[in-house]
């Protein structure tokens, strides 16, 4: 699938699986999320293991994966359920192909069928291409915030 203005690119998105887990890492890495693939194969089996989550992948023809997306549902006692986009990586040299614009679709009907009245994901402030991808999607900038960590 792809929009005016993109290039050509025959895209096919599917489940994740195990064997995902090296091209995953490595497109993880190219938005400055490093991880190894060992944990990536670990995290695939855990999430494949629930209904409240979803990992997906894009590949072209040749079966090489140029992106991936992980979305899974968030329920609070203050909002209806809805999901969460945890991660979307298109390889650099595919987008604008079309492929983030399918996983995102992708994503939404999976959430649509878990009952989600919306979609929620966050995105660094400096990316502005990655701004302007999800608005062109029918996003909205709801709220500005900080986001603070604590290992354990």
């Amino acid at each position: 699938m792809a929009a005016s203005g993109f290039k050509t690119l025959e895209v096919t998105v599917r489940l994740a699986r195990i064997e995902d887990a090296s091209p995953i890492a490595q497109l993880s890495a190219q938005l400055g999320y490093p991880v190894a693939s060992e944990d990536v194969e670990q995290r695939i089996t855990q999430l494949n293991q629930t209904a409240d989550s979803v990992v997906y992948v894009a590949e072209v023809h040749d079966g090489h994966v140029v992106g991936w997306i992980h979305a899974f549902v968030c329920r609070t006692i203050e909002s209806d359920s809805r999901a969460e986009i945890g991660g979307l990586v298109v390889d650099e040299r595919h987008r604008r192909s079309g492929a983030g614009r399918l996983l995102m679709q992708h994503a939404e009907k999976w959430a649509r069928e878990r009952g989600c009245k919306a979609v929620n994901l966050r995105t660094n402030v400096v990316r502005k291409d990655a701004h302007n991808f999800y608005q062109s999607l029918g996003y909205n900038l709801v709220k500005t915030q900080h986001a603070f960590r604590k290992n354990l």
